[in-house]
């Protein structure tokens, strides 16, 4: 665990120190749980973005994007819910006077119990080296089928609990786990009370003739609400989608680990309208669907894992997390739900409008069912970044900082750098600039040697870099440098783009996901 928090605040310090990540209003000692990207981390959710964006819209004759305003009229959050159970278990230790996610202290506790799962599975490695079956290691070790066990038995009984509505279970849950306050060591606990997460805020220009408002708690109701705009407009045939990206808003007491969980985030969501009936079928469809987009990545298949949901959110007859291993364990990065039809039923309800379709092979109207997915753009930045930022040890005994970004996320495709600061090198350096940041974003370096400027394009996250030097000037030639392998080769200027281009290019990385 203490190697963990050393390497989750060495991310946190490099996403400040190289442009990425800084604390909202630092100047001010900042606001909690609220974030700036800076110059390379606005880039590189940029790309994300992009890349969620053109695997789901672009890609997908029957899937549209849409951009819904953040406000929305009040009944929109009754007819979804939220009003009524968008809360979260929130428990207060009567020493520390600290509150925390009640839920997310067991979920750590369960951490604990993986964390020495992994243990013994890294001890049992390396007994039995080639031969070793993790596999079979996990289903016939004594004791790390009791943690397992264990681990499954308590989230259960959250699960159920909470569904439940017995919170006095989840007090005695965690009493009898004897979990303590993270701050002080103290078990002294409040009773479990639930927390609603919405915003508010007020719409008008006089308090007289204000409207009571929330900020949206997640995007998916723009797009219900805009269900028949856009299937008539667009003459849209069920199966089909409808996906945004956009900002939403939590007051979430327990905000921690960075950018994992924020007040102000992004998410990248698509609904997905089917005929009631198909959704087991889709539901699947989906999972598997958004699975491959992420190993498209090269992020490491033994990085994800699927979560089946113990507890059901109140729309949901199925639900699971898309889990990926940040340096603080596995924590949702997704999440794949089957939305029944509670959504435009309930908005059908509330507004008096019809929210149906009319199927022409069936000739009959319905309800759609939706299949819903759903994921983080902060998050999915976090796991991105944390796994990309490595050290390590080079032949001559130095350790290099390297943040190995997919490339076709990376912020910066390539760094030219002429050998010296003479004899016509930055012109020529410059010119190659020219040329290529119409298609890629490109830095120009002169300052320190080669090799320093080598050690800081590694650290920011830059694929390639161009070296001019003397002989560039006689031969039209420079040294590409590669980030991951530091292989360095020699090619015609005229190659550059092409070779970056490869590299970089959206669509070879996505057609992994075929």
């Amino acid at each position: 665990m203490a190697k963990q928090e050393d390497d989750f605040k060495k991310v946190i310090s490099h996403a400040k120190e190289y442009g990425y990540v800084f604390q909202s209003s630092e100047i001010y000692d900042g606001l909690s749980a609220v974030y700036d990207y800076g110059q390379n981390g606005a880039e590189l959710k940029k790309n994300i973005r992009e890349y969620w964006w053109t695997s789901m819209v672009q890609l997908n004759e029957n899937i549209v994007g849409i951009d819904a305003a953040i406000f929305m009229h009040p009944t929109t959050w009754k007819a979804s819910g939220h009003v009524d159970a968008f809360n979260d278990p929130l428990i207060d230790n009567k020493d520390s006077k600290k509150r925390y996610r009640a839920d997310v202290l067991i979920e750590d506790y369960v951490a604990k119990i993986e964390a020495k799962i992994e243990k013994e599975v890294e001890k049992a490695a390396k007994r039995f080296g080639d031969s070793f079956e993790k596999e079979q290691f996990l289903t016939t070790n004594q004791r790390v089928m009791e943690y397992q066990e264990e681990a499954t038995r308590i989230l259960k009984r959250m699960g159920k609990s909470l569904a439940n509505e017995d919170l006095a279970d989840v007090k005695k849950l965690i009493e009898e786990l004897e979990i303590a306050c993270p701050m002080s060591g103290s078990k002294n606990w409040t009773d479990v009370k639930q927390f609603n997460l919405m915003f508010g805020t007020k719409l008008g220009a006089s308090a007289e003739n204000t409207t009571d408002l929330y900020l949206r708690p997640e995007t998916a109701q723009g797009i219900f609400v805009n269900f028949s705009n856009v299937q008539k407009s667009g003459r849209m045939k069920i199966p089909f989608g409808i996906a945004q990206t956009g900002k939403a808003f939590r007051n979430e007491i327990v905000a921690r680990q960075f950018i994992f969980r924020m007040r102000e985030f992004e998410q990248m969501e698509m609904q997905f309208f089917i005929q009631p009936g198909t959704q087991k079928e889709w539901y699947e469809i989906w999972k598997q669907k958004r699975l491959k987009w992420h190993l498209s990545l090269g992020l490491g298949t033994e990085n994800y894992r699927f979560h089946d949901h113990d507890k059901l959110a109140h729309y949901a007859d199925a639900a699971a997390d898309i889990e990926f291993r940040f340096p603080f364990g596995f924590k949702e990065l997704e999440g794949i739900h089957s939305r029944t039809d509670f959504d435009l039923a309930n908005h059908e309800k509330y507004s008096g409008k019809k929210l149906q379709y009319f199927d022409p092979e069936k000739n009959e109207n319905y309800v759609p069912y939706v299949v819903e997915t759903s994921i983080g753009l902060d998050r999915m930045f976090l796991a991105v970044f944390s796994h990309a930022l490595q050290e390590e040890e080079l032949d001559n005994g130095t350790v290099r900082t390297v943040l190995r970004l997919p490339s076709v996320l990376a912020p910066t495709k390539a760094a030219v750098l002429p050998l010296v600061k003479k004899d016509g090198l930055p012109e020529l350096a410059q010119e190659i600039v020219e040329d290529l940041k119409w298609d890629f974003m490109v830095t120009y370096d002169e300052k320190d040697a080669v090799g320093r400027r080598y050690r800081r394009q590694d650290a920011n996250g830059t694929p390639f870099c161009i070296t001019v030097d003397h002989q560039s000037l006689e031969d039209h030639t420079v040294t590409l440098r590669h980030r991951d392998s530091m292989q360095q080769q020699r090619i015609s200027i005229n190659d550059v783009k092409g070779i970056i281009h490869k590299e970089v290019d959206m669509k070879s990385w996505l057609k992994q996901m075929v």
